[in-house]
């Protein structure tokens, strides 16, 4: 499957083209921004291809996965928001994970919550996944905020076991 198009008021949800792996590959090499991220470790520019392209299938296999969201302002790709299987923690299985990830220029500004809403929206309505978690480190307070926005509640701290942090669970509450 392609990725649909979504539009919000400030953002584009979309498929991944060449043209991402760039700012992508900029992205996942701040150590800021992969800070909570399973390890903390950097990502290569090839490694964020792989990335990338592990994204491109997820939507042909699953028909849902991880949108590349571009401001509509400037038309860059300022992150990734959207839906994925978390096979890093089976203990949440089969539940389908939402996650995002942005540069660090456009952190505080509410598009991580603008472009997870949209995407748990495409996840619930369009695709009728409700069994929905996300998972951030106990110290991503950030992460943690935007799940409570979204209307998902603590189910459990646990451990990652691919990298031995703490995380916690959040839920999407069923009905």
């Amino acid at each position: 499957m392609t990725p649909p198009f979504i539009h919000t008021e400030r953002l584009l949800l979309r498929g991944w083209t060449p043209d991402d792996l760039a700012p992508f590959a900029a992205m996942c090499a701040d150590p800021e921004v992969m800070r909570y991220i399973r390890d903390g470790k950097t990502r290569s520019r090839a490694q964020s291809a792989r990335s990338i392209a592990s994204f491109q299938q997820g939507w042909r296999v699953r028909g849902y996965g991880l949108f590349a969201v571009e401001a509509k302002d400037t038309g860059d790709l300022i992150g990734f928001a959207g839906l994925s299987s978390p096979d890093f923690l089976p203990e949440v299985y089969p539940s389908v994970e939402i996650g995002w990830r942005f540069s660090k220029p456009n952190w505080g500004r509410g598009y991580a919550s603008e472009a997870a809403a949209a995407a748990l929206a495409f996840g619930v309505k369009d695709r009728g996944i409700t069994d929905i978690v996300s998972i951030c480190q106990i110290e991503n307070g950030a992460s943690a905020r935007i799940m409570q926005k979204l209307g998902m509640v603590f189910d459990r701290r646990t451990t990652d076991p691919s990298c031995g942090h703490a995380v916690d669970v959040y839920r999407l509450p069923q009905g």
